[in-house]
């Protein structure tokens, strides 16, 4: 995944003009699991729409096996922050869709869309649907959905960011076991800096508005990472993730300064 000088313009409400990101340049190799951290409205939402093809840059370009993005990126599956499950359909018709839409036979993808509850620890729960399941079920049902495409890229837009610290600390196990069976390059949004360095291969900084790249960390953190919760008490972990403050942290005090003033 290439991403070259990406740069999103547009009109607010008040038809003023605003730059969110500016100049965004990025590599992501194959199976490379990258993570994005930076300060709330730095634009990492909206770099990861433009990587999907949601949207269309202002400036720049996005490149994917070397084929540039221009509309909806084939290969690319979206876990987005909210809950994105249909709520009139159950789980496993959650999950098949994406297969279904695809061609796959009905049959065939509701046999695979089992299995892939079964990975994510929700069998039995086929027939239920998403009001009926806690926060932490949903998002394995979201996350059976991306996956069971086989992506290619998979794009996570703070998918743990609203669930308590121990469902977190699952479904970032969870999430960890299945990418090393699948190895999709991943980007990762996320504003939990521990999050980041406990998940991924590499971690992007991202400046306070308009956002760009400012610091790029390499995690060298050997795989696999069996237990979180033990790894975030390593002294190199903690010296990585001191690292990488040091330079968060002025973007952050930046950003909370600007909205103060406001």
């Amino acid at each position: 995944m290439e991403i070259r000088g990406l740069t999103k313009r547009f009109l607010t409400p008040k038809g003023e003009p605003f730059t969110a990101i500016t100049d965004v340049t990025l590599t992501v190799e194959p199976g490379e699991f990258c993570a994005i951290v930076g300060p709330t409205g730095c634009g990492k939402s909206t770099t990861l729409a433009q990587v999907s093809g949601l949207e269309k840059p202002s400036a720049g370009a996005v490149a994917v096996g070397g084929k540039r993005v221009d509309g909806i990126t084939d290969g690319v599956s979206y876990m987005f922050q909210a809950d994105s499950l249909f709520p009139w359909k159950s789980v496993l018709h959650n999950v098949l869709i994406g297969p279904v839409l695809k061609g796959m036979a009905k049959k065939d993808a509701e046999m695979l869309a089992r299995d892939w509850l079964r990975r994510v620890g929700l069998a039995g729960f086929e027939d239920r649907y998403p009001h009926q399941l806690s926060g932490g079920m949903r998002k394995r049902v979201a996350m059976a959905a991306a996956l069971i495409n086989d992506p290619r890229i998979l794009l996570m837009d703070e998918p743990f960011g609203a669930l308590d610290v121990q469902t977190k600390a699952i479904m970032q196990m969870e999430l960890l076991q299945l990418w090393e069976q699948l190895r999709p390059s991943v980007l990762f949004i996320t504003h939990d800096l521990d999050e980041a360095v406990a998940l991924a291969d590499k971690v992007v900084i991202m400046t306070s508005s308009p956002g760009t790249v400012k610091d790029v960390f390499p995690i060298d953190i050997p795989r696999p990472r069996r237990d979180i919760q033990e790894l975030r008490r390593d002294p190199h972990f903690l010296e990585l993730q001191g690292k990488i403050w040091n330079s968060l942290r002025d973007e952050v005090t930046s950003a909370y300064a600007r909205t103060v003033a406001a």
